[in-house]
């Protein structure tokens, strides 16, 4: 009996449209394709004049892009979103985009596809690369990481209070043999882990750990927190979806212009010093997936989305 595949269902879609406040003749950027859901929902939306750039590094996003390439207000670059404002830089040096619009994580297709390697439930390979013709695949890393370079990144990137256990049982293991599929490592956690979350399998974190790791999932997005400003002209919308506690912090510091570079004003001090307004500002408070959607799409249960304006 052939598997069944879940198809991947946009999250908080309306919500995202309302956030990027569409217009017919804008000029948008979907900077995580993955398959489509959100950039045909914003197609839908634009006039003739409105255009639409697409971004992804995976190339099955890319070979799912091709049906929408018959729409001249489309375009897709194979790329990382990091590298979006110097993307819009060459390609559209006299036009600035509108909105820009971020699906961390990952997507259904992606999960199911047991030769990617991102899921526990699905026996495949051990790669979970998003891009699996670029860096290093996450079995090639645990054959050559030291045990408590294994524990900090899994403790770090999954929050897994039992990493040094884990990291303890995966060095153990593969002196036997190396580590190259999925269910031996999700067996691995499984007997390295004391205590279980309910509801949650054990490697949940482990996983999400590697595969943020394997993909430098975290540097990705503060380079674009870091550029994307710098190309949006003022009023121009952010919407961001984050499944993560530490992408979300992230996101919220950069949307409410926390910096670590800011004067600090002494107490006291009679005239306030200028200091340069921050470039984003955010709006509204962060929404999650209403109950409704979350029964309907699981993926949404731990979604977080913050929409922001540049000043």
């Amino acid at each position: 009996m052939q598997e069944q595949r879940q198809a991947h269902v946009p999250v908080m879609l309306d919500t995202v449209l309302e956030g990027l406040a569409v217009r017919a003749d804008g000029f948008y950027v979907d900077g995580t394709f993955g398959r489509g859901g959100h950039s045909r929902a914003l197609l839908d939306r634009l006039g003739p004049d409105g255009r639409l750039l697409a971004m992804d590094r995976d190339p099955e996003a890319a070979e799912a892009a091709s049906s929408f390439l018959g729409d001249p207000r489309f375009a897709f670059e194979s790329a990382p979103f990091s590298s979006m404002a110097e993307v819009l830089r060459q390609r559209y040096p006299d036009r600035r985009p509108d909105g820009v619009f971020l699906d961390l994580g990952v997507s259904s297709p992606q999960l199911d596809d047991a030769a990617r390697g991102f899921s526990f439930q699905h026996d495949g390979p051990l790669d979970m690369r998003m891009d699996p013709s670029s860096g290093e695949s996450a079995a090639d890393w645990l054959a050559r990481a030291e045990e408590k370079e294994i524990a900090d990144v899994i403790y770090q990137y999954g929050e897994e209070r039992f990493s040094r256990r884990i990291a303890r049982a995966i060095v153990r293991a593969r002196a036997e043999g190396p580590i190259t599929r999925t269910a031996r490592l999700a067996d691995l956690v499984r007997g390295a882990v004391p205590r279980r979350e309910p509801g949650k399998h054990p490697a949940t974190r482990t996983f999400q750990a590697l595969r943020i790791f394997v993909n430098a999932e975290l540097r990705e997005l503060e380079t674009w927190l870091e550029t994307i400003p710098e190309v949006l002209p003022s009023g121009a919308r952010l919407v961001v979806i984050a499944f993560h506690s530490l992408e979300d912090r992230m996101v919220k510091r950069a949307f409410r212009g926390d910096r670590d570079d800011a004067p600090r004003i002494p107490r006291g001090l009679p005239v306030m010093p200028e200091v340069e307004a921050p470039p984003l500002r955010p709006l509204g408070k962060p929404v999650r997936a209403d109950a409704g959607e979350q029964q309907r799409n699981p993926r949404a249960r731990s979604a977080v989305l913050r929409v922001a304006e540049r000043n």
